[in-house]
């Protein structure tokens, strides 16, 4: 084998049904390619009768003959957990699980049996459920795992005298789907294989000629490939047999509303919608799980409510994505009235609180400084969004709903906004750009009020998944641009804990999707509980900055941009970063308790900068210390240490100094350089632990800089004190005075 064969050295695979045919296939594959493998099998016939050791020992001794590790199981699949500790007993850890036993008792469906229903049920869909449960739990722990079921082409499509079968082999395709969405945050994947093959359950059923053509030793490539680490599949079902591999999706057509504005809901309605409904014209291949289906469903719904006087009745079925009909198309207006209500309504939405007087001004009606947060006004401009993928816009249609991701935001005041009233909404799309693995689509919103007057302006940039392709351009001069934030450290930081219905109060400002509070709507979306709406957490960030930078002034709020990068759960914190550049507030958003960033690229214009400043949130923020000469050097090395990504890059460290001033501590600051390569005073960021800390006095430390003194001598005459990795630290103390290379 060549360097880059697929290895599975290290790795412990547990294959059922493993004593012959596409078993034992599976077994001799992956152990000639370094694996340990357990080879379970009952040593019953294909109807499930019987005992023996003799199948899974042969394949065990032909293993070791040829050099491999292999232990036999003889457990039946339903005792899962006995067939799971073969795997721990002997390696101590199960990685990959090929759930392929199975028996076959096949009758016309009038004379199956309760026994014939019970046993296939048993042996199938049960057994691989409870050696699948009992390896799961371990594979979680490691974060790692590999799950392969058997399904058929029986289960797919259905075969006469195999009612039994067929549904068995059908459950264990859900099963899949479900494990898959599980299991993705712990790296385990679930895939499904439908094999044509010749076994010991087919030998008299297929014609010989046939039957030698479909060796089984053309179906074991495509399981060790899906079960390699570098294969990215999941949730995914096959078709193979004979060197031949298909993937098998279903399908989903456009659909058709079918309710009369009315509400009326017929027989006679459906009929008269049949030829939309089965047409797969535009057809899609649904991959976000049974939510996304109800998504879909809740999007037409919505736009049904909203619009019932225009009276939707179907979704666009041709014409794909076309931007020279799409861009400068304006949507149909909308008028959008709020009460004081609303207004206090979202700024509790997005955090704001009584038990900080300054913010009575945003909740309590009757304060003289009574105001609207600046960030509601996105609320206003989101009433006509959905209309993009609804009103039949040329060049925008046949586009899945469910695949739609809100990118970017940019919202620009050019007044306050009032406490109450009625906004008339303008929609334009913008843009439309070719991203390669999807569209990208600027919708412009002009919001006026009762006079007829500007009152804030929205661009909403929405990704639509996999709709790219079309030959479009990738940039626009249209678009609101994001802005990088500095390598410096921030000037101001603020922390705010959402709390646990933070997402709850928030939808109540307009945004109903039951992702946000349906635990088993977010689970069928990929995640262990329902997340924050990226606007709210968007709230949160404007809030910090209006604080640090504008003293809550919302007179002084400009506009602020944007981009959406994970979610946030609530209960978590966020943590807003900010640099003052001028009147710009560049700024960063991130969960405190992990550091993932959340928000990305942004920030907010003020017309005027609070002379308060970064003082407004000083307890927010890290303390400065007071000034030590060593400032200059770290400085020094903020600006130069970018100029050696090869150097530095090799490090992968996170360094901890602690500056001393006559034995007290003056100073801290962090070296990073395992993300990226940053340099910041305080400790490390985000709850990072360093790899390495060090305690040295100033005048030390500028000395080991400049090179006047070498770290070896400032250890060995303990003028530093090092906790941690202390070869890291040497390599990174003899590449200070490089990336010093200046005077004090």
């Amino acid at each position: 084998m060549s360097s880059s064969d697929l290895r599975f050295n290290g790795r412990v695979v547990l294959v059922t049904g493993a004593g012959g045919g596409l078993g034992r296939e599976y077994a001799l594959a992956f152990a000639a390619r370094g694996a340990s493998v357990v080879v379970n099998d009952l040593g019953g016939d294909r109807k499930g009768d019987g005992k023996s050791s003799s199948a899974a020992d042969k394949v065990v001794e032909e293993i070791r003959a040829k050099g491999g590790k292999a232990v036999a199981n003889y457990n039946s699949v339903e005792d899962g957990d006995k067939v799971v500790q073969t795997a721990l007993d002997n390696f101590g850890r199960i990685d990959i699980v090929i759930n392929n036993a199975g028996i076959l008792r096949d009758r016309s469906f009038a004379r199956i049996s309760d026994l014939d229903w019970d046993l296939i049920h048993r042996v199938h869909l049960r057994g691989s459920f409870m050696v699948t449960r009992a390896a799961w739990p371990h594979m979680k722990k490691n974060s790692y795992g590999r799950i392969i079921m058997t399904s058929s082409a029986a289960g797919l499509y259905g075969n006469f005298g195999q009612a039994n079968y067929s549904a068995a082999k059908l459950g264990m395709v859900g099963l899949s789907n479900t494990l898959a969405k599980e299991g993705v945050k712990y790296d385990i994947h679930c895939n499904t294989i439908a094999p044509i093959a010749a076994s010991r359950l087919t030998e008299d059923v297929m014609p010989p000629d046939i039957f030698k053509m479909l060796n089984p030793e053309y179906i074991a490539p495509v399981v060790l490939y899906l079960c390699h680490e570098s294969c990215e599949s999941n949730g995914d079902v096959f078709e193979c047999g004979a060197g031949w591999v298909a993937q098998v999706k279903l399908h989903q057509s456009e659909g058709a509303m079918c309710m009369q504005r009315t509400g009326e809901f017929t027989p006679e309605n459906v009929r008269d919608n049949w030829e939309k409904i089965t047409d797969f014209t535009n057809a899609t291949h649904p991959s976000g799980g049974a939510g996304g289906s109800t998504a879909k469903m809740i999007g037409v719904l919505t736009e049904f409510n909203e619009s019932n006087k225009g009276g939707i009745t179907t979704r666009p079925t041709a014409g794909g994505i076309d931007p020279t009909q799409a861009v400068g198309y304006k949507l149909q207006p909308k008028q959008f009235s709020y009460t004081r209500n609303d207004v206090i309504l979202y700024a509790l939405g997005v955090g704001a609180a009584t038990s900080q007087p300054d913010y009575l001004k945003f909740l309590f009606e009757m304060n003289e400084d009574f105001c609207s947060l600046p960030s509601f006004g996105v609320i206003p401009a989101q009433s006509g969004l959905m209309g993009m993928f609804t009103e039949n816009v040329p060049g925008l249609q046949g586009i899945d709903v469910t695949r739609i991701l809100h990118g970017e935001q940019y919202l620009e005041l050019f007044k306050p906004l009032p406490t109450s009233g009625t906004l008339h909404n303008e929609f334009t799309i913008a843009d439309v750009l070719d991203k390669g693995s999807g569209a990208l689509i600027l919708m412009d919103v002009h919001s006026y009020d009762e006079n007829k007057e500007l009152v804030a302006y929205n661009q909403f940039s929405t990704f639509v998944v996999g709709s790219g392709g079309f030959g479009g351009k990738r940039a626009s001069d249209k678009i609101k641009a994001t802005v990088k934030a500095p390598k410096r450290a921030p000037n101001a930081s603020m922390k705010e804990t959402t709390s646990a219905d933070q997402a709850a109060l928030y939808r109540l400002s307009g945004d109903y999707n039951p992702l946000h509070i349906d635990p088993s709507f977010a689970a069928m979306g990929g995640f262990s509980k329902p997340i924050l709406h990226g606007l709210c957490s968007f709230g949160f960030a404007v809030r910090h900055v209006l604080k640090t930078y504008a003293n809550n002034d919302v007179t002084k709020f400009k506009a602020v941009k944007v981009r959406f990068v994970k979610p946030v759960y609530p209960g978590q914190t966020i943590q807003t970063d900010m640099w003052q550049e001028g009147n710009r507030i560049l700024f960063q958003s991130k969960v405190a308790e992990t550091g993932d960033v959340v928000i990305s690229g942004a920030y907010v214009d003020l017309h005027a900068v609070s002379k308060a400043g970064a003082g407004e949130a000083a307890e927010e923020q890290q303390s400065s210390g007071p000034e030590v000469q060593s400032d200059m050097i770290f400085a020094e090395i903020e600006k130069r240490i970018a100029e050696f990504p090869d150097m530095t890059k090799k490090l992968k460290g996170v360094f901890l100094y602690n500056i001393n001033v006559k034995k007290k501590l003056a100073a801290q600051w962090t070296i990073d350089l395992k993300k990226g390569a940053s340099v910041y005073r305080g400790e490390p960021k985000g709850g990072v632990k360093p790899d390495v800390t060090l305690t040295v006095e100033d005048e030390d430390f500028i000395a080991l800089a400049m090179g006047q003194l070498r770290p070896e001598t400032a250890y060995s005459e303990r003028r530093v004190k090092i906790k941690g990795r202390v070869i890291l630290l040497t390599k990174l103390m003899h590449l200070l005075p490089v990336l010093y290379r200046s005077k004090l």
